[in-house]
């Protein structure tokens, strides 16, 4: 049996940012970006990954696959429906990873019995078929009863015996749609590990959605009651209110070790990398607020506060910004900076980069800074994520703009774009000369797609500051997020909505089945 958690204070961290995270409408990620956030996950030292869905599409296929064959540490893990099709597929997509997972899945609630109508014998047949097939391919399998929060006590231990029994070495308890409170948390795993039969020989994991805003006290609840796994994603990305946050689950635990005594793997100075990465890549900007990883969790504005840090961090501190990856300074760039100052900075900001593609971002710099005086953390942390959401390989690409605008109507838009190679341009019109643009674009791309948001804040102040105009759009069903960054917000708001366009298109080369997620 593969046991991961041998030391029993040790929580092994689960990441699902790639499956669950990517399930955010609107949250569609390639092959090449999958790839980029796995590795810093290997890196960082998550224990697992879970890299995706391998039956829904070929696409989600080809990224359990890669991710397998890259990588170096994390256990690499796949989900299943409970059918012999999605297992075999799964373990087709895990196999080639030094430590695989097959992680399979039904929903065992009064609600949820009804979607296969099974009756509870059925069902309970039906999960020991699904799980000793998946342990007849792997040795390391996870099994999760879909909403077991809502699910009778008393058929939920009679079907995770029958999971233990069919050779499941992790079991999941998922709070599928966010209902449970730390008390009940902490309760349902506490009776599992107490009544069932073989409890004692698996680990027990938690998988806790924020609709209530509990996830975080969720999991770290269920750990208290005997726990050792807990199911996260970066940024607390996920399905409506989204999944347990990673960085605040880690952190939580590290400085409040006093009462919670565990511990984990992860390196919690590539916290923000990580959390830069996944807002870039997804297109959901973290809140200012958001604990750990948002802009102002380690602000000061009030007089007293500002106070007391100058005379001890620690009166308003409890925890330093180099612990997760945050620069203490906030040095200006400018227009003579050179690249060993660029990698610098940027390193410090938490970024990596290759020398192609220090290259790459050292021209976009050098515009920028041709543009702003003074160029501040937050445009390069703009910069970068701007970099990383427009990608040389995209079908679209905008060569050039000319808006004119004012007073006198109508405004006009004059757009070339680069449509799989080939120059392309139109002339519009419209209310404003962001209407006008947008009209241009759909002048040369025909598309369905409905605009849900269009959102527009300043980077840093003063009127020469860079504008992140970010853009969701609806077609069909599928929803995608493009952003973009520039000093001209009519360029950004036009590089947003083609960069949404780009995902579109990715997205409809998916044909997920409608499949229910854990």
């Amino acid at each position: 049996m593969t046991q991961i958690a041998d030391d029993k204070n040790r929580v092994v961290i689960f990441d699902t940012t790639l499956r669950d995270g990517e399930q955010s409408p609107g949250a569609t990620m390639t092959l090449g970006e999958k790839l980029q956030i796995a590795t810093l996950l290997d890196e960082m030292g998550v224990d697992i990954i879970e890299a995706g869905f391998p039956i829904a599409s070929e696409g989600d296929f080809e990224a359990v696959s890669e991710i397998a064959k890259l990588a170096k540490d994390a256990v690499i893990c796949g989900l299943a429906r409970a059918n012999f099709k999605d297992i075999d597929r799964c373990w087709e997509a895990v196999k080639h990873a030094k430590k695989p997972r097959i992680h399979t899945f039904i929903g065992t609630s009064p609600l949820h019995r009804a979607i296969p109508n099974l009756d509870m014998d059925q069902m309970a047949e039906r999960i020991h078929e699904t799980v000793t097939h998946a342990r007849n391919l792997c040795d390391n399998v996870q099994w999760s009863p879909m909403d077991a929060t809502r699910t009778e006590h008393d058929y939920l231990c009679r079907v995770v015996e029958i999971a233990i029994k069919a050779g499941a070495t992790t079991i999941n308890i998922p709070d599928t749609v966010g209902y449970t409170a730390p008390r009940e948390s902490a309760d349902l795993i506490r009776m599992l590990v107490e009544r069932v039969p073989g409890a004692d020989k698996i680990t027990f994991a938690t998988h806790c959605h924020n609709d209530l805003g509990m996830a975080t006290a969720n999991a770290l609840a269920a750990v208290e009651a005997g726990a050792r796994q807990i199911e996260c994603t970066i940024n607390g990305l996920g399905e409506r209110a989204g999944n347990t946050a990673l960085e605040e689950v880690v952190m939580a635990m590290r400085v409040r070790n006093d009462i919670m005594p565990y511990n984990t793997r992860i390196d919690t100075t590539k916290i923000m990398q990580a959390s830069r990465l996944v807002s870039t890549v997804s297109g959901f900007p973290v809140q200012f607020n958001k604990a750990i990883v948002g802009k102002n969790a380690f602000a000061h504005e009030s007089g007293i506060h500002q106070d007391g840090m100058l005379k001890n961090v620690e009166t308003f501190e409890i925890m330093r910004p180099e612990d997760v990856g945050l620069t203490e300074t906030n040095l200006v760039m400018g227009k003579h900076s050179g690249r060993a100052a660029l990698r610098s900075k940027l390193e410090n900001l938490g970024y990596q980069l290759g020398d192609n593609q220090l290259n790459d971002v050292f021209v976009r710099f050098k515009e920028l800074a041709d543009r702003k005086k003074e160029v501040y953390d937050d445009d390069l942390i703009a910069l970068m994520q701007d970099t990383g959401t427009h990608s040389a390989h995209d079908r679209i690409q905008v060569k050039s703009l000319q808006v004119v605008s004012g007073t006198q109507s109508p405004q006009t838009a004059d757009l070339v774009l680069s449509i799989d190679g080939e120059d392309h341009s139109a002339h519009a019109t419209g209310d404003g000369p962001v209407d006008a643009a947008f009209n241009a674009v759909k002048a040369l791309v025909e598309h369905e797609a409905r605009l849900q948001l269009y959102q527009v804040h300043a980077v840093t102040e003063g009127t020469d500051a860079q504008a992140t105009v970010t853009v969701r759009m609806e077609e069909a069903g599928k929803i995608v997020t493009g952003q973009s960054s520039d000093t001209d917000t009519i360029v950004a708001s036009v590089r947003a909505y083609v960069n949404a366009l780009n995902k579109l298109m990715v997205r409809r080369l998916k044909t997920a089945p409608q499949a229910a997620a854990v």
